[in-house]
């Protein structure tokens, strides 16, 4: 019988060690740079005098370029009683560590990037060339584009945020469209007693229509609302309450008999990837009622109706078939300081809790919603899907951080 074998230590084994424990990271200070839009379409700010306010109460620093606000109805005061410093130029904005934008940025604004820095804006991936993320992985920088960062939910806020304030404001474009004040035909949108109430057909019941609906609804007009998903019927019928409202899956010959009839149609299909489907043809604009309002909020994405033309802001509108036409894409700079308050609201947390974990790598590797906007991480793309697009190398950001 074999004896039995004893493990051996050694006295100082033996005796008691100290637990070795993961050192936090202490916090740290932001420099928060946002320079003036170049684009005359954008009038949004990324952060309100408010939300600069607390950041500066939590030890950051915000330079913000002179009038930045203006189109916001900000004025360099409100920022500079927040806690900014106003700065002349935006080569002195683009020295921060961190720059946070509206707008992607130009090739200009590109120039005046160093390497190292982050990048938070908008991305508008249709809208890019493969020139704009070469310019960007030769500065070597870490960019989020805001609107695919979601929440703990799994929710993008930023998207659902405009699309919210898209869906309402649609509604009070048409009624300002079928009013005499701009050469419509004269229809107060809603209803009064005695008086047959205004026709409106929603394409899309996503957020952009469901709240388009709760507008209208809200006002008296008489809603339909039509898309290609019976479940988002269903699921917007659920969201308003469950109000009697008219729905049906996009049927041609329905669709069009309804819009016939209609005195307003508001275009609000969102396409997951690509063009949205063009759902309304030119024959079916023609049969509208003379001096009906369209609305295509889709127009960003291509538009779905047949006859739309993309519009700006100082030229909204155009005549087609004796219809007028809005297709104005991103609706919400027409309420810039309502927009400028919804996406403050959601970047500040963003930014006070990659002050408070440490900054902006160990924000990516702690927080898996947060990284889902990271498209360049120190000047290497992270993206499969811009990658695979513009045939530019990358290397997926969970697998930089799992």
């Amino acid at each position: 019988m074999s004896k039995p074998e004893f493990l051996s230590f050694s006295s100082s084994e033996l005796m008691p060690q100290e637990e070795v424990l993961e050192v936090q990271k202490s916090r740290q200070k932001l420099q928060i740079g946002i320079p003036a839009e170049t684009c005359l379409q954008e009038k949004r700010m990324p952060l309100t005098p408010d939300a600069v306010q607390l950041l500066s109460e939590h030890g950051h620093e915000v330079i913000i370029e002179t009038e930045a606000g203006k189109d916001a109805h900000y004025s360099d005061k409100d920022y500079s009683e927040a806690g900014a410093k106003i700065v002349y130029s935006a080569k002195e904005v683009f020295e921060a560590d961190m720059i946070i934008k509206v707008e992607p940025p130009s090739e200009a604004e590109i120039d005046l990037m160093k390497k190292g820095q982050t990048l938070i804006s908008a991305l508008q991936l249709k809208t890019r060339q493969k020139k704009y993320f070469k310019s960007l992985m030769k500065k070597g920088v870490t960019a989020l584009s805001f609107e695919n960062i979601e929440d703990e939910d799994g929710i993008v806020p930023v998207v659902r945020s405009m699309s919210e304030i898209a869906g309402n404001t649609s509604i009070l474009i048409a009624a300002e469209y079928l009013s005499n004040a701009n050469d419509g035909k004269g229809f107060l949108l809603g209803g009064v007693s005695g008086v047959p109430p205004t026709e409106v057909v929603i394409i899309g019941a996503g957020t952009v229509g469901t709240f388009a609906a709760r507008t209208a609804l809200g006002l008296g007009a008489n809603v339909k609302v039509f898309d290609r998903s019976l479940s988002k019927l269903r699921r917007l019928q659920s969201q308003l309450n469950n109000i009697p409202i008219y729905t049906c899956v996009i049927q041609p010959k329905i669709l069009e008999k309804a819009l016939m009839r209609c005195d307003v149609a508001i275009g609000a299909i969102r396409s997951e990837s690509g063009r949205t489907p063009c759902v309304v043809t030119e024959d079916m604009v023609r049969n509208m009622k003379a001096g009906s309002v369209i609305v295509d909020v889709s127009i960003d994405q291509g538009g779905c109706f047949e006859s739309s033309d993309l519009t700006s802001h100082d030229e909204p509108i155009f005549r087609k078939f004796d219809i007028i036409h809005y297709c104005v894409p991103n609706i919400a700079s027409r309420v810039s300081r309502t927009a400028s308050f919804s996406l403050s609201n959601i970047m500040a947390p963003i930014l006070l809790s990659i002050g408070e974990v440490g900054g902006i790598d160990e924000m990516l590797h702690l927080h898996r919603h947060v990284r889902k906007g990271l498209y360049l991480y120190k000047g290497n793309l992270t993206s499969k899907g811009i990658g695979e697009w513009f045939d530019l190398p990358y290397a997926e950001g969970d697998l930089l951080f799992e």
